[in-house]
């Protein structure tokens, strides 16, 4: 891969990084809000059993968004250090480049297309 792709693409993980950190610090504010709020008593409405599920729910999804969020955070990060390392591009698999056009979709492959629908067929088979 030429140098001029691995500056695109690292430009464009670090701005997805970037992106994902800014959104896990907004929802790790919301949680933490959420939180203080209700340790402290300091509710702004009744303590109704409705609402009080309501705000499981929504803690359980800031949690869940977190934690993929966080996922997707070591995968660019990974990225990131393949590029460093000279191994960005490179099917994990069978150690062929991978096309631009899937890396422009999936930026942190490790696996070109060939080999990853065998993946999924032996993965289907055991199921």
């Amino acid at each position: 891969m030429t140098e001029e792709a691995l500056g695109h693409f690292r430009r464009l993980l670090e701005e997805k990084r970037l992106s994902i950190m800014r959104d896990m610090g907004l929802l790790e504010a919301h949680s933490m809000n959420a939180d203080a709020a209700d340790s402290s008593g300091d509710l702004t409405y009744s303590d109704h059993m409705a609402e009080l599920g309501s705000d499981a729910i929504e803690r359980e999804k800031a949690y869940y968004f977190s934690s993929r969020n966080g996922a997707y955070l070591e995968q660019l990060e990974d990225a990131l250090r393949r590029i460093q390392d000279g191994t960005f591009g490179i099917c994990r698999v069978c150690g062929k480049e991978i096309p631009k056009a899937r890396i422009e979709a999936v930026p942190t492959t490790t696996i070109c297309v060939p080999c990853k629908e065998s993946e999924q067929q032996q993965k289907r088979r055991f199921v």
